[in-house]
C-alpha cells in the first residue's frame, strides 16, 4: 500500500510474509582473503570495515595492525596504508571504513573520533576531526557521497535505574567536520546496575529493550527504532523522502521467550573459546534483570551501494534464523535474502547491486594444530 502524506512524503506499507521472492547469495564466495596462512597480509585479528572499489578490488581495515589493505579481485595483496600513530595517515584505533566516489577511502579512527582519508593508491589526503569533538566513535551513521557525515552519540540520564532511557542524538557534520545540524533524538536502551554480582560499576540493559539505529551511505540516511517495523529514509539534503513500513507478527514477550533466551545465552557463553563468568554472565540471565513487554521488530538496517534498504528482522528466541528483507529505494518490498552453503555464516557489511561483501569469523580453537 502506497500513500503520500500532506508533506509529500511517500509511505509504503507491505506484508513480507505474503511474498515468496528471494535474493540468493552464491553458495561459494567469488572473492576470499584471510585463509592463506603463508601470507602475513592475510592474517586479520579484528576486521572493523570492508569496502569494494570500482575496479573490483576490496579494502579491508584491520584494527589491530592499524592498516587498510587492498586486495585484487583474485585475492592478491596489492598495497597497504596506515600504521599505529597520531601523525598524517596514521591510526590510533581504526574503527570503520567507507568507499566514496573516486575510490577515496574514509576510515573512522579514535580518540578523539575522526575520519582519515586516503586515495585508492594509498596516499594520505587529510584528517577530518568532528567539531565539537566526539571523544568516542559515532554510535551509528556513515559518510555520504558528498563528504558530509552522519554521526550519533548517546546521552545518558544521571540516574540509571532502568526507568529512563538513554537518548541517541543524530547529527550532521560537513566535509570538514563542522556540525551543521541535528537530525533526530531517539530514546534508546535503558540501563541499570547489574543484579547478583560483586562486579564494580557494571550496568546492563533491559532484556529485549528496543534501540535506536542510524545508517548512512551513498545518498541515503536510514533512521529506525527497533520497537517499530518502520524505517525513515532521508536524502543527502537531509529531507525525509519516504517511510518504509511492514507488518510483523505479535511482538508481546512471553515467559517462554525469556526462558529460551537464557538457555541460548548459557549455551553460547559456555562453548568454544568462551569462558563463563558468574560476575559478568550471571547478571545477564538473573531473574532480577528487568524484561521489556514487547519484542523488538528489527535487529539491524543497512543501506546498499545501489540505494536498496536491507532490514534484518529480530529473531525470537528459540526460533530459526531470520532472513534479511530488501526494499527498493522507494520503499517497496523486493525479496527475502537466502544464504545457502558457506553464506549461512556470512556477516554482511556491504551490499552492491549484484554482490554482498562481509566476513566469516573463524574460531582459533577450531584450527588444526599441525
Amino acid at each position: 500500500m502506497i500513500a503520500i502524506d500532506s508533506a509529500g512524503v511517500r509511505i509504503v506499507t507491505s506484508d513480507p510474509a505474503t511474498f515468496t521472492a528471494t535474493c540468493t547469495l552464491s553458495e561459494v564466495p567469488t572473492f576470499r582473503v584471510g585463509d592463506d596462512e603463508s601470507d602475513d597480509k592475510q592474517w586479520f585479528s579484528s576486521v572493523r570495515g570492508v569496502g569494494r572499489l570500482s575496479d573490483g578490488s576490496v579494502a579491508v581495515a584491520d584494527r589491530t595492525s592499524a592498516e587498510v589493505r587492498i586486495f585484487a579481485p583474485d585475492g592478491q595483496h596489492l598495497r597497504s596504508m596506515g600504521r599505529h600513530g597520531e601523525g598524517p595517515g596514521e591510526f590510533q584505533d581504526s574503527f570503520v571504513l567507507w568507499v566514496l566516489p573516486g575510490d577515496t577511502i574514509w576510515v573512522g579512527d579514535y580518540r578523539p573520533y575522526r575520519l582519515v582519508v586516503f586515495t585508492a593508491e594509498g596516499e594520505w589526503v587529510r584528517n577530518v576531526t568532528l567539531n565539537p569533538i566526539y571523544p568516542n566513535p559515532s554510535r551509528g551513521g556513515g559518510v555520504l557521497d558528498n563528504g558530509a557525515s552522519v554521526n550519533s552519540v548517546n546521552r545518558s540520564p544521571r540516574a540509571r535505574d532502568f526507568t529512563k532511557p538513554d537518548t541517541l542524538v543524530v547529527e550532521v557534520h560537513d566535509r570538514d567536520g563542522n556540525r551543521v545540524g541535528m537530525l533526530s533524538r531517539f530514546p534508546t536502551r535503558r540501563l541499570g546496575p547489574a543484579p547478583d554480582t560483586e562486579a564494580y560499576n557494571y550496568y546492563i540493559g533491559v532484556l529485549f529493550d528496543p534501540l535506536a539505529l542510524v545508517e548512512a551511505r551513498e545518498r541515503t540516511i536510514a533512521l529506525a527504532h527497533t520497537a517499530t517495523p518502520e524505517v525513515r529514509l532521508l536524502d543527502d539534503g537531509f529531507n525525509l523522502r519516504s517511510i518504509v513500513r511492514w507488518h510483523v507478527p505479535d511482538q508481546e514477550v512471553t515467559s517462554g521467550d525469556v526462558h529460551a533466551w537464557r538457555e541460548e545465552y548459557v549455551r553460547r557463553r559456555s562453548t568454544g573459546s568462551n569462558i563463563w563468568s558468574d560476575d559478568y554472565d550471571g547478571p545477564m540471565i538473573s531473574p532480577g534483570r528487568p524484561v521489556a513487554d514487547m519484542m523488538p521488530a528489527i535487529s539491524g538496517v543497512l543501506v546498499g551501494r545501489d540505494g536498496r534498504l536491507w532490514v534484518w528482522p529480530y529473531r525470537r528466541p528459540g526460533a530459526g534464523p531470520t532472513r534479511a528483507m530488501a526494499f527498493s529505494p522507494d520503499g517497496e518490498f523486493l525479496c527475502h535474502l537466502e544464504r545457502p552453503g558457506e553464506a549461512a555464516t556470512f556477516s554482511v557489511h556491504e551490499f552492491g547491486a549484484d554482490y554482498a561483501l562481509g566476513l566469516t569469523y573463524c574460531d582459533l580453537n577450531s584450527l588444526p594444530t599441525s
